[in-house]
Order: C-alpha cells, then structure tokens, then sequence
C-alpha cells in the first residue's frame, strides 16, 4: 500500500509552520498511543504519525521531501525516522513546559516511569469453587496467594548497600530499542525491548545479594473476595492492582479470580431455578399433603395435591438462586412416587384389597376413585 502524503497524515497543510506540525502531532499522538488507544489499528497509526512528524519537523528532511516527495526517504535512514528520534520526548517537553513537573507528569498519563515505558505485570489467575448454596445468596471468600512483593533487604529497590539503579548506556533509560532489519521489501524498522536491562530503563551495579538484582522476593497474601450472588462456572472477578509488584516499585498487577461451581449431590441448577428428584409414598400423592424437603440451605414444606402423578413438577416459587438481576428463581420438585418392595400384614391385605377394585386400574378409574381409595386404606 502506498505511503499517505505526511502532512495529509498530520492534518495540516503544505504552508504549515513548525509551530502548526507539532501542535497537530501532539493532538493525533495524544489520540492514537498504544497505551491509551487500545484499537487494534492504533498503533499503526500512531508510527505513520511518528514517521510524518520525524521528516517535517525537521527542517532539512522536509525541504528534501517538498521536493522528491517519499523518495527522498532513502536519505532519512530508510525507515523515514531519525534512527535517535524517540517520538515521545515531544510530551516531555510538553509537559515540562506546562509546569506538570516534565517526565512525572508525562509518566503519570502513560503508565512509565523514569523516562521509560512501563511492562504489564503479568496477572496472577486463581481458582475458587462454590457450592450452590454459595452461589444462591453470595458469600465473602478469602483467598490465599503466594506474591511477588519488595525485597525487605535492599525495599525493592534491587541494589545493595543503599545504591540506586543507574540509566541503562543501551537505551539511555527509555527502555526500548530501535531496531532496522534488512529485508526484500526494504528496510523494516521495529522498537522492541531493550535486552540489556528488560526494558526496564534501569541497571543495577551493585546488586542486592537477598534478590540478586530483582527487588523483588516471595511473599504470600491474602485477599478477601466479595462473590455477588447468581454467578456461574466460569465467571471471574478482577482485583485490581492486588497481585504481584512491579520489579524496582513498579505498579502490581492485576489477581483474576475464576469461579467453579461445585456439583451438589440433591440439586441440580437451571439458570436461577433448581431442580430436585423427590419420591413420595402412594397415598401422599392420592390422597395429597404437605412433605418437609430440602431447599438450598435448610428445608421447607412442598404442598403435593391430590391425584399427583409420578413424574410431575412442583413449584416452590422464591426458593432458587438470588439471581444477577434482583430476580429470585423457584425450586422445582419433580415427584416420584416410592413403590416398597416389600409389603407384608397389614399393608399387603390393603394392597390386596385395592387390587381388585376397579377404580384402581388406569382403564378403570372414576370420579369416586379417590373417595373408594380413602375408604379401603383409612376405613
């Protein structure tokens, strides 16, 4: 794809002064940094930007390229930026001159310190398993964590003796190196990490013995963690800012906690409902009453009408999960009905009896079934 003309991609026209272009760049800068624009195309953006501000502001490079256009880019090193312009020390600057104390302020918005660009903590993920009647009414869990935490010898700085970390010589404290490699296409010019302090910005000499350098040791914490009733497997809850520090007192990164429910052993879940098998004698479900059955955490009466059939689903409405919307789901009983296998005095001559009445038989029943039925078990 063809290069889009560099004050075109700045915003500004051809008589542009210099004030103008880099009043545009901080503005289209500001917008697309990878650090605050999370786009995918952002960053791409954000380097066709750099590139156009690298020539124009450049006194020398724009007149070269008013006059060739983008060919004369071979003489801007290939890539079209200065190999020493680092695009961001025009916020240094800006922020200097704002009185927002230069590179705190500039650190401040982006996330770095000391002239560097900050490295992500990497986030510490965690399991945490909950019973159903957790998850019915939300509960309060504490979570053991062995941490990344300051070295108590040299307090996270990494050196001993009280010396502090010096500018890395590579990179001169920014943490990222400019890199040209040489390809077909052309030059292709990257920033990577810089390998000899990490990306860090910063190297220690004389290196703390108890972390060798690092600042940092291992710890352990604990975190208590709020579970909102009505979550499900596999939702997660982020703690911010809760997990390891940062290597020499950078910021900590983040603790994700992922939930798993436990199988329960009588219930099984439905969104915010909750199903249970449950079997009731014969004249429970003929003749109709109230059982005592289990609900997540205790027990309540489930009212069985009359002329239950064996595989119907009751209602108990409210007795669910505290669901996310405010909503409380019902507990649903599906009825069995019990058949003993062995029937012997007295309960086998009723069930004699019953057998050869003709109310009694699915091809045989009447209206005054339930009447006959009362008669022959209770007389």
């Amino acid at each position: 794809m063809a290069k889009r003309d560099y004050y075109e991609v700045l915003g500004v026209g051809r008589d542009a002064s210099a004030a103008d272009i880099k009043k545009a760049y901080r503005k289209l800068a500001l917008t697309y940094h990878p650090d605050r624009n999370k786009d995918p195309g952002a960053e791409a953006t954000f380097k066709e930007i750099s590139e156009a501000y690298a020539v124009l502001s450049d006194e020398q490079k724009r007149s070269q390229y008013d006059r060739f256009g983008h060919a004369a880019s071979q003489g801007f090193g290939g890539g079209g930026a200065a190999p020493d312009f680092d695009p961001m020390d025009i916020f240094r600057s800006f922020f200097s001159q704002a009185g927002m104390g230069g590179m705190g302020g500039f650190e401040d918005l982006f996330g770095g310190g000391g002239g560097r660009r900050a490295e992500r903590v990497p986030t510490l993920k965690v399991q945490l398993p909950l019973t159903l009647e957790e998850i019915a009414t939300g509960t309060e869990k504490k979570i053991k964590l062995k941490i990344q935490e300051p070295c108590a010898t040299c307090k996270g700085g990494g050196a001993a003796d009280g010396a502090r970390p010096e500018a890395c010589p590579v990179c001169q404290g920014r943490g990222r190196v400019r890199q040209v490699q040489r390809t077909f296409l052309g030059n292709i010019e990257s920033v990577v990490s810089c390998q000899n302090c990490g990306g860090e910005g910063q190297v220690v000499r004389n290196r703390c013995r108890s972390c060798n350098g690092s600042g940092l040791q291992r710890g352990e914490t604990v975190l208590a963690v709020k579970i909102p009733s009505g979550v499900e497997d596999g939702n997660y809850i982020s703690l911010r800012g809760q997990g390891n520090h940062g290597p020499r007192g950078g910021a900590r990164g983040d603790v994700e906690v992922h939930l798993s429910e436990v199988e329960h052993d009588r219930f099984e879940r439905h969104g915010d409902d909750v199903l249970l098998e449950y079997a009731v004698s014969i004249p429970t479900a003929v003749l109709g009453g109230e059982l005592p059955v289990p609900v997540l955490g205790g027990e309540a009466n489930l009212k069985v009408p009359a002329g239950t059939q064996s595989g119907s689903l009751l209602r108990m409405r409210g007795l669910g999960i505290q669901g996310r919307n405010g909503r409380k789901g019902d507990q649903i009983v599906r009825v069995h009905l019990y058949t003993p296998k062995d029937v012997g005095g007295e309960a086998r001559k009723l069930f004699e009896k019953l057998a050869t009445l003709p109310d009694c038989s699915p091809q045989g029943t009447s209206k005054s079934f339930f009447k006959k039925l009362v008669n022959h078990i209770f007389g």
